[in-house]
């Protein structure tokens, strides 16, 4: 009974507490919002003088390549999809259709390849190659002056992307977040480097390889990027490239050339079966670079107005008419069209109309696709087995030939009724831009190479390569 007694009396007591929160929870509020008005009313002329502090604090300086942020939310929203288009390039996009192409014992091995390099790729951007690409040269070195220096390379002023802000943008692109700006060529950082893999896949260590590519990315893409896109005398000059002719593919194809012929042949080439170990990962890679090469190419007009819209369209008629040139020179010539050449005719018509893709008609866009066709064909077949070079997966015979091809031909179908940019655009110019690009790269790779050579090292032993990279350098086994 008494316990009974005691639980009512603590029953009332909570009854009582709950009745009156309310009206302690009102108190408080209207105490709170007393405050609030006196801290308002009070000082006017406390607050005046914070006000007036913060009115004459200087906004932060620019850099010398920012604009301040005039947000376009149409373009932003462009360049944000583009961006995951790109990005989906290479992973899963160039891991899945190189991978499908090597032998069974080597492809983790290759798919890893495409993951390490984009890791490394996309923090020294972060890091220096955004500076180095896109920044101004503003001090003197090696006695030339800034100008100079900034002709060749971009400076430092942007390293780990310091005085970038949400409220910055590139000076080309005042539309768009600088931060955004820095992500879509991030993607391009990342792809090309990616490419070279394909050319010595099967036979490089992966210490010797990620060497290589953060060398690579700092001191032959960072320079060649900059030359052309960030500032440098190869824009100033007139060259033409809308998307990466020069400083994606034949950059990254011409670097794969050197590399190959320095590791030399893998084992047993010329002698031994080496057919691809799964078509259908091919495949799927191929249609993932196909869908992606949209952000690439129609990104690269950084809105979605008419040049978008022409890129978009050339960039689709290209690579349907390479893919059928392709496969008709093949099946003329073997009498059997395979699946692997239709899919590398379609990956070289993406690749030659890169870098006319914002500047041609539709009409020079589909000539374009149906010349790089045969023209990588006889570049990856022909070509490749009279000079005997080991180029594993094609990256000097379609992204190098290719690149080559359609960087010369936007020279003849520029149009200025697509782009105005293409008024006085000639042949000359373009080969000029190509040669320069071909021997900084050619010269840029062979130096890191030798680096690379006597520290790391670059070529399994026979074993290991005799025995596969998926088991001998990851202990892991593609069923």
């Amino acid at each position: 009974m008494k316990t009974w007694i005691k639980l009512s009396k603590v029953l009332a007591a909570s009854a009582a507490l709950l009745m009156t929160a309310p009206v302690v929870t009102v108190a408080h509020a209207a105490a709170v919002t007393s405050e609030a008005a006196v801290s308002e009313a009070a000082p006017a002329s406390e607050a005046a003088p914070a006000e007036a502090a913060a009115a004459e604090a200087p906004a932060p300086a620019l850099l010398a390549h920012q604009k301040p942020l005039e947000l376009d939310l149409a373009s932003s929203s462009f360049v944000f999809l583009s961006t995951a288009l790109v990005l989906m390039m290479t992973l899963p996009g160039l891991a899945l259709f190189y991978g499908g192409m090597v032998r069974k014992k080597n492809v983790i091995a290759t798919v890893t390849q495409s993951v390490a390099v984009s890791c490394v790729a996309g923090i020294l951007w972060y890091v220096v190659g955004y500076s180095l690409s896109f920044g101004v040269a503003d001090k003197a070195l090696f006695g030339l002056p800034a100008e100079t220096v900034n002709k060749f390379i971009g400076g430092f002023d942007t390293v780990l992307l310091k005085g970038v802000t949400k409220d910055t943008a590139f000076n080309l692109a005042p539309g768009l977040p600088e931060m955004l700006w820095i992500s879509y060529q991030m993607t391009f950082a990342i792809i090309t480097p990616a490419l070279i893999t394909g050319a010595f896949a099967e036979r490089i260590k992966l210490s010797g390889l990620l060497l290589f590519m953060a060398l690579w990315s700092v001191f032959v893409y960072a320079p060649i990027c900059h030359q052309v896109w960030g500032g440098g005398f190869m824009g100033s000059m007139g060259v033409l490239d809308f998307a990466g002719g020069a400083v994606v593919h034949v950059n990254s194809g011409v670097a794969g050339l050197v590399a190959a012929l320095f590791l030399g042949r893998r084992k047993g080439y010329g002698t031994e079966e080496m057919a691809p170990n799964n078509l259908i990962f091919v495949m799927i890679g191929a249609a993932l670079l196909f869908v992606g090469w949209i952000g690439f190419n129609a990104g690269s007009a950084w809105t979605p107005d008419g040049i978008g819209a022409a890129a978009l369209l050339n960039t689709i008629l290209a690579a349907l008419a390479a893919a059928l040139s392709w496969k008709l020179v093949e099946w003329t010539i073997r009498r059997k069209p395979s699946l692997l050449g239709i899919l590398s005719g379609l990956v070289a018509g993406l690749v030659a109309i890169t870098p006319a893709a914002g500047f041609v008609n539709p009409t020079g866009a589909l000539i374009i696709g149906l010349i790089a066709g045969p023209v990588c064909y006889v570049f990856a077949s022909w070509v490749k087995k009279l000079l005997g070079y080991d180029d594993s997966l094609d990256a000097f015979g379609i992204h190098g030939a290719g690149g080559a091809l359609g960087a010369v031909l936007t020279g003849v179908f520029a149009d200025p009724a697509i782009n105005s940019l293409s008024e006085g655009a000639s042949v000359g110019t373009q080969i000029m831009g190509l040669v320069y690009t071909i021997l900084w790269s050619a010269i840029g790779t062979l130096v890191i190479l030798v680096i690379c050579k006597f520290t790391t090292g670059l070529r399994v032993s026979e074993a290991d390569e005799e025995a596969g990279l998926d088991s001998a350098l990851h202990d892991e086994v593609h069923h």
